[in-house]
């Protein structure tokens, strides 16, 4: 008979692998590697809010980029769903969320610091730029907790790509979008993105963040279950980076 996750037993994992109370963590999923979980997305998002205790911020990307673009250039905080999973499209509709600005590459947030975490995404000029959620990730010393996916989800290495000043991180000439807010307010918004497909690579690095204490492997029986600390995380990348520009974008190992 296959488990069935509940609340407890949810937040008993999350902690096991490393969330403590306090953190704030970003979680990327794939639900289904889960398996049967009593209440579904929102049982999930109690269990990573209890992990992280009444002083600690649980986010999630809420990635429009398949839907707005040059031809679609319109994104609404409150009305433009989420592709990138039903955890971000659950956690973004609950009343106490925040959500970012960022026309394709917007974060929900619930906790004590979410609207602080996800202000001002849309002035950086790109998704992951360093006052942006991912780069509040490092500066804050948050996690990433990645839930039955693996590393190619992991858009904070976009980050990482930008920071060590790689050239091929992001698009030369920007895409001119629109963010309508809750309140209705406009915003012109100039977005030059990831262009070059590193994501496919991300998996190679896996065992050289474990061996550099930058991540924890863990599984809920099939469900492989990745922690990562986003600073250390990003100093080992973006130290390889600078002395390998080509460590992403080659096809050696």
């Amino acid at each position: 008979m296959s488990t069935v996750w509940n609340t407890a037993t949810l937040t008993d994992a999350f902690r096991a692998i490393g969330l403590h109370s306090g953190d704030l963590v970003l979680v990327h999923s794939a639900l289904r590697r889960l398996g049967p979980v009593a209440g579904g997305a929102d049982t999930v998002i109690d269990a990573m809010l209890a992990a992280v205790g009444p002083t600690g911020t649980v986010a999630v990307p809420t990635h429009t980029w398949k839907v707005v673009s040059s031809e679609q250039p319109v994104f609404h905080q409150t009305f433009t769903p989420s592709h990138v999973g039903v955890l971000g499209n659950v956690l973004r509709q609950r009343p106490q969320a925040f959500r970012s600005l960022h026309p394709t590459h917007s974060v929900a947030a619930i906790g004590p610091r979410a609207a602080e975490f996800t202000h001002g995404h849309e002035l950086g000029g790109t998704p992951c730029s360093p006052t942006s959620p991912y780069g509040r990730l490092r500066d804050w010393g948050g996690k990433i907790l990645i839930i039955g996916a693996d590393l190619a989800c992991c858009t904070f290495f976009h980050g990482c790509e930008e920071w060590a000043g790689m050239p091929w991180a992001n698009t030369r000439d920007p895409v001119p979008l629109i963010s309508i807010a809750n309140d209705g307010r406009t915003f012109p918004i100039a977005v030059r993105h990831p262009y070059v497909n590193t994501w496919d690579r991300y998996l190679e690095l896996e065992p050289h963040l474990v061996a550099a204490g930058a991540m924890q492997l863990a599984h809920l029986h099939a469900c492989p279950l990745r922690l990562l600390d986003a600073p250390l995380a990003a100093a080992w990348l973006i130290d390889r980076l600078r002395t390998d520009p080509d460590l992403l974008t080659s096809n050696k190992a």
